[in-house]
C-alpha cells in the first residue's frame, strides 16, 4: 500500500507519543483495514472498465 508509506511519518509519531499499535494509528488517519477494502473495490471495478464488463453485470 503505497498510501501507507506516505502516512509512515505520521504514523510513527502516533505510536510513539499515544502509544498506539500500527493498525490502530492507521485507522486513527484514515487508512486503515476499511480504506483498504475501499480502495480494494475500487480497483476492481477499474479492472471490469477495462475489460468492458460495465454495468450489466
Amino acid at each position: 500500500m503505497a498510501e501507507a508509506q506516505s502516512y509512515k511519518m505520521a504514523i510513527d509519531l502516533l505510536r510513539c507519543h499515544l502509544g498506539l499499535t500500527e493498525e490502530e494509528a492507521k485507522l486513527q488517519l484514515g487508512i486503515g483495514q476499511e480504506q483498504s477494502i475501499q480502495q480494494h473495490i475500487a480497483e476492481t471495478q477499474q479492472a471490469f472498465a477495462m475489460l468492458g464488463l460495465g454495468q450489466d453485470m
